[in-house]
């Protein structure tokens, strides 16, 4: 092979290997979502919290059994909203239906669009967390300096592991205006 063709190949290869990692990377970072859902499926772990509304079903309370359970409340970027909870932590039996208040606050003199995004931890109870009213299920308006009382109903179901002592359920705002005004 002379020189010339040796070189050829050489940049052939180098080209092909320039075009092939970026599309073998772009093809695994569209694989990982789906395969971090199997492999949480496959171990009972399921890190996604239902954002609808669960029917209000009659649980047996255990009243023996108390669960920390702790709230916590932010606001996703520069959103200029006020956001809190009512009492951060309660002490609730499994099966007993509790409401908590929440409440949001627009400092702006603009009308804004929020959606609040939940989340539970230990994750792999989140799954007992019932809820049969929450402000998370839609997306919320809040007129300029106005405050806003969102309750939140919620169950957590007995059959929950008997090793959970705390959870905490969080909520994080995110400002949609800009969708809701297009």
């Amino acid at each position: 092979m002379t020189e010339p063709s040796k070189r050829r190949s050489s940049n052939v290869r180098l080209a092909l290997g320039i075009v092939a990692v970026p599309l073998l990377m772009f093809g695994l970072g569209f694989a990982v979502a789906p395969f971090y859902d199997r492999v949480c499926e496959y171990f009972g772990v399921t890190p996604k919290v239902r954002a609808e509304a669960t029917a209000d079903t009659q649980y047996r309370v255990d009243p023996a059994r108390e669960i920390a359970l702790g709230f916590i409340t932010s606001v996703n970027g520069s959103m200029p909203l006020e956001f809190r909870v009512e009492v951060p932590k309660l002490e609730i039996h499994p099966g007993q239906y509790y409401t908590v208040k929440f409440y949001a606050k627009n400092v702006s003199d603009k009308t804004l669009f929020g959606q609040a995004i939940p989340s539970v931890a230990p994750v792999w109870a989140a799954g007992h967390l019932k809820k049969t009213e929450c402000f998370c299920f839609k997306e919320q308006e809040f007129a300029p300096k106005v405050e806003k009382e969102m309750p939140v109903r919620f169950v957590v179901d007995p059959e929950v592991s008997a090793d959970v002592k705390d959870m905490t359920l969080s909520y994080t705002f995110f400002d949609i205006t800009a969708k809701k005004i297009q």
